[in-house]
């Protein structure tokens, strides 16, 4: 089969394309025959070792697929940690999800990782009460502009959408945000703050780290709280406690991958995320669909902002 496969960690051209025997599924595994990879922001950490999660060579990357189940020829979308960029996957069958008639290979994948994750800020880390003010940070991304169209149904009062570009912003306003602001750091405070009327925010979504981490946390009213899902600015942050204890403000991370170990909030969120995405109330933007061979360029366009909404692979390309 084809694949890409990482045999050392560095940039863009350590993805390299090759042939591979058909993965064999071990208990409790499926072999899914991949007909659209995604690609996520974590792939480009992941290719450098730089993840939250240590990596072990040779590597086939990707953590998502869509296909169909050799077993059962049903349609599915399967989380699998690795071995996602490849014309076939071994998926735990614990972690296919069907795939409802009318949702196309591409929304499939957005939901499941990018669209689990948008969920879950809202419901398990911020936990959103009716009413109160969101930021999206990066809100024409995978994550971003799933976040921004859940804003409201998940109780959000006012969504403020932060991107790097006017077209970004303006795709935002368009999935649903009430204000759109430049997310460059500097005066992001102020911005924040004048977007929500004069006053502080109640929840952050952030994905970069460094200066955008602090200005943000520095928007906070008191008892709000940033939620930390990426470091994208491969800067880290130092906090002290005393900082928390007088503002009252909270900082809370999230990975995805922790939701695995408790599969009922993860069928709770996909089910419902399913369920808009058919009546329509929820609309995955497509960044792009690369060839497998060009998986490379898919890297280089993600990390330079180039895109939009979702990256995907076709394998059979």
């Amino acid at each position: 089969m084809r694949a890409v496969q990482i045999r050392e960690f560095g940039g863009p051209e350590v993805l390299e394309l090759v042939d591979l025997p058909v993965p064999e599924p071990g208990p409790d595994e499926v072999l899914v025959r991949v007909t659209a990879a995604g690609v996520n922001f974590a792939d480009t950490h992941q290719r450098g070792n730089a993840y939250v999660e240590r990596q072990t060579l040779p590597m086939i990357p990707g953590a998502e697929v869509a296909g169909v189940r050799e077993d059962t020829g049903e349609r599915v979308v399967a989380l699998v940690g690795h071995g996602g960029y490849a014309e076939y996957a071994a998926a735990p069958a614990s972690r296919c999800f069907p795939v409802p008639d009318g949702v196309d290979d591409a929304t499939a994948l957005a939901l499941l990782v990018q669209g689990l994750t948008a969920w879950h800020l809202y419901r398990t880390a911020a936990k959103v009460q009716r009413g109160e003010t969101v930021v999206v940070h990066s809100a024409a991304g995978g994550v971003g502009s799933l976040a921004v169209q859940l804003g409201r149904p998940l109780g959000a009062g006012r969504v403020i959408a932060t991107a790097t570009s006017e077209a970004k912003r303006t795709l935002a306003l368009e999935l649903g945000a009430d204000a759109a602001v430049d997310g460059a750091p500097e005066g992001l405070t102020e911005r924040l703050l004048e977007a929500n009327h004069g006053a502080p925010v109640d929840v952050v979504f952030d994905v970069a780290g460094g200066a955008v981490f602090d200005a943000s946390f520095a928007a906070l009213a008191p008892f709000g709280r940033v939620v930390v899902s990426g470091i994208a600015s491969r800067e880290q942050n130092e906090l002290r406690t005393g900082k928390l204890l007088r503002t009252s403000r909270a900082v809370v991370g999230f990975w995805l991958f922790h939701l695995l170990e408790r599969p009922a909030q993860v069928d709770e969120a996909m089910r419902d995320l399913f369920d808009r995405a058919r009546r329509g109330d929820l609309r995955v933007v497509v960044g792009g669909i690369y060839p497998l061979s060009e998986a490379a360029r898919a890297h280089v366009d993600l990390a330079e902002r180039r895109t939009t909404g979702k990256l995907v692979l076709d394998p059979a390309r």
